[in-house]
């Protein structure tokens, strides 16, 4: 596997200093120095709450350029079930998956009718008593890497099923070869993306070796490109497929909805998300059988990606809701079910330990608590941690001094201007050494 990749990007020249995005990183993983932030990598899960606080814009998220599709001779375009929020009630699915069409793919298939098949798999699952409850849903990247680096106790509870667009991806490129006898290599299989946490699961996947998807073009990037074929429409083909319960994926609790049981949580919001998680690590979700946690607020909707307000958006998503079909989901085979297994498995990242040595790290942890204790406690972020013990913590690695600490550094200059003054009263006076006496 190559080198991890981090979808979410720091513009050092945009950067204030500002402690905005400390504050609200959920894996601790932003540090400002020298009055600028510094992304420590091995705990980002680009979820993307930093580019949605940052008031600077100075990060930002890596996605492919719209061009990218001209490196394939046959291009398709599988846009993700928020994608139908962001245009006006007026225009209908077919419009809109047409219109990606006129914008330079060759083929369009929905990933909310990729969603229903991991909906009818998930049923199957919640019927085995070897499957270790609550499950939690595998969709949002950004919450499976959050399991990886802080909750590594929940991860036998991870849905071990592919993604409804990794499904789609090969759902797509299986039928465009059997159907057309287009080589696999000349196809290009492009997800339109809400959120950054899938351009990394796509370039530097978890669950196998490498993903179906060759490149993720967020919907910022083509939005205005889609508008405008909207407003010059034409008679297209008919690509929707989908039925209400795969659309409605694109919402907090559409997934879990999709279940046909009352013993499921729907939760959204990185941090709504971790306080859910403790109450699992706590075992109080005794009565929960499936977690459904998405890492934006109001779900997938809510994307730093996306373009229409989230409220907007899930107010035109209703419609589109309400005029689908019901689906047409075929049951599924034990072979087909098979597919959709991961073939590898996530492992826990342990980015919080002080070292890799038990007794260093030990001794490293005491030493922690020490200077954790003389710190005041506010959490204020002037130091650049976000709280006192990620402070301390950033001292004991040795990448941050306790004058850090803006009150530390107050008793330390008053410290020393006592000194000085004490040192003043024991100076002896000058004496004057005029050779006239005088």
């Amino acid at each position: 596997m190559n080198e991890y990749f981090h979808s979410v990007n720091l513009d050092k020249d945009k950067c204030r200093g500002c402690t905005n995005c400390i504050k609200r990183c959920p894996t601790e993983a932003i540090r400002v120095r020298k009055g600028k932030a510094r992304i420590i990598k091995e705990r980002c899960i680009d979820c993307g709450e930093c580019i949605r606080v940052c008031p600077y814009h100075a990060k930002t998220a890596i996605s492919d350029s719209p061009d990218i599709i001209n490196d394939y001779r046959y291009k398709v375009a599988i846009p993700a079930p928020s994608f139908y929020g962001q245009f006006e009630k007026k225009y209908s699915r077919d419009n809109i998956l047409n219109a990606l069409r006129d914008v330079g793919f060759d083929h369009v298939f929905e990933v909310a009718r990729a969603a229903e098949i991991v909906s009818e798999a998930t049923r199957q699952l919640l019927t085995n008593s070897l499957v270790r409850k609550p499950m939690i849903s595998s969709a949002c990247p950004g919450v499976v890497r959050l399991i990886q680096v802080r909750f590594p106790s929940l991860i036998d509870n991870i849905v071990k099923l592919e993604s409804p667009m990794e499904v789609a991806a090969k759902i797509v490129k299986t039928q465009l070869q059997e159907s057309r006898n287009i080589p696999a290599e000349e196809i290009g299989v492009f997800f339109i993306s809400p959120c950054p946490a899938k351009v990394t699961s796509v370039k530097s996947p978890y669950e196998k070796q490498k993903s179906y998807v060759d490149g993720v073009i967020s919907i910022k990037d083509i939005y205005l490109k889609v508008l405008s074929a909207l407003n010059n429409p034409h008679n297209g083909s008919k690509y929707s497929e989908a039925g209400f319960e795969g659309i409605d994926w694109a919402n907090s609790g559409g997934e879990s909805g999709a279940l046909g049981t009352e013993n499921v949580l729907a939760v959204d919001g990185i941090h709504s998300v971790i306080k859910i998680f403790d109450e699992i690590e706590g075992d109080r979700l005794s009565d929960v059988d499936f977690v459904e946690a998405l890492s934006c607020s109001g779900g997938c909707l809510g994307g730093p990606l996306t373009v229409e307000n989230v409220f907007v958006a899930k107010t035109t998503l209703k419609k589109h809701i309400l005029e689908a079909p019901a689906g047409c989901t075929e049951k599924m085979t034990p072979k087909s079910f098979e597919e959709l297994v991961w073939t590898s498995n996530v492992e826990y990242k342990p980015v919080m330990k002080l070292d890799d040595d038990i007794l260093k790290a030990m001794e490293k942890l005491e030493k922690l608590e020490r200077i954790c204790d003389g710190l005041p406690g506010l959490d204020c972020g002037a130091c650049g941690a976000p709280n006192c013990r990620a402070l301390a913590e950033d001292i004991v690695r040795e990448i941050a001094n306790e004058t850090d600490c803006i009150f530390k550094l107050r008793q330390r200059i008053r410290d020393l201007a006592e000194e000085m003054v004490d040192l003043g009263g024991k100076v002896p006076p000058v004496m004057d050494n005029d050779p006239n006496g005088e």
